[in-house]
């Protein structure tokens, strides 16, 4: 391949660091980019599926997806779902071949990111706040790393209960009022709301309940230090960053993008220039 074209859709997406990713990735196997960020803020009659078509007739290699359309892009995908990430509902990275393939290197970005971090240790009780696209790859993310319990819940009881039965396993839907109960008795935190990032700024958790856990992880990256990593940091708690998946999830996504496996060591070196200043 001498040439990606690619790109990302999705709302609040101007200040992604992706394509300056995938910018060093191609550079250092001699591939041109054009990358196109196709932000949806404020456009209200968004028609995912017909960009989709119009990406594909102009002859793009394929797109990532972001907030909120993870669901919509494994909707559009249909059978062309990899198997395996095919019981999640959600990918964030289509590729237009042909033949269609449907990834989501969120799933296997967390899994990649978790063990650089945690090694060989297990997740063990999870309390995870939020049930949408990132979420759906981080429970089962989770189970596949062998999670005992994971309680979800969202501000829609439903797509929380969704997700949990989807998942199955250790997963279960417990509603907003009772999350202070599962985050007590939690083994690890995580946020996967978008509470935290420049536009959406707070925290999905009381900070007052945190510092019995032993790790959290916040899917936000922009800012990497929000005021959930601070809290869980300040109370001694192991902390893996969204910027660590996005590093990870880069690196996954310029693989099926361009069919190169990455040299992982070199290439997380030099996304490490990408992290924000906060």
């Amino acid at each position: 391949m001498d040439r990606l074209t690619a790109g990302l859709i999705g709302s609040h997406i101007q200040k992604t660091r992706l394509p300056r990713a995938l910018g060093l990735l191609c550079d250092d196997a001699g591939i041109d980019l054009d990358f196109e960020l196709i932000d949806t803020d404020g456009i209200a009659d968004f028609d995912f599926d017909a960009k989709v078509e119009d990406l594909r007739s102009r002859n793009w290699s394929g797109v990532t997806v972001t907030h909120p359309y993870k669901t919509f892009a494994a909707r559009y995908a249909g059978a062309s779902l990899l198997p395996e990430i095919a019981p999640l509902g959600a990918s964030n990275t289509l590729i237009f071949g042909p033949p269609l393939t449907g990834h989501n290197t969120d799933f296997t970005g967390f899994i990649s990111a978790w063990h650089a971090s945690m090694g060989d240790t297990l997740p063990g009780n999870v309390a995870m706040a939020g049930a949408g696209g990132v979420a759906r790859a981080l429970a089962f993310a989770l189970a596949d790393l062998g999670a005992t319990d994971i309680s979800i819940w969202d501000i829609d009881p439903g797509k929380a209960e969704q997700l949990a039965d989807e998942c199955g396993g250790p997963a279960r839907a417990i509603s907003p009022q009772h999350a202070s109960i599962a985050v007590s008795t939690a083994d690890g935190l995580i946020n996967a709301t978008a509470l935290g990032m420049a536009h959406a700024p707070g925290m999905a958790f009381d900070a007052t309940r945190i510092g019995s856990q032993s790790w959290a992880f916040d899917a936000v990256y922009t800012p990497t230090n929000t005021a959930f990593m601070k809290s869980c940091r300040a109370a001694g708690l192991e902390c893996l960053t969204g910027f660590d998946l996005f590093c990870h999830m880069a690196i996954g996504s310029f693989e099926v993008y361009t069919g190169i496996e990455a040299d992982r060591p070199s290439a997380l070196q030099k996304l490490a220039d990408l992290r924000p200043e906060d």
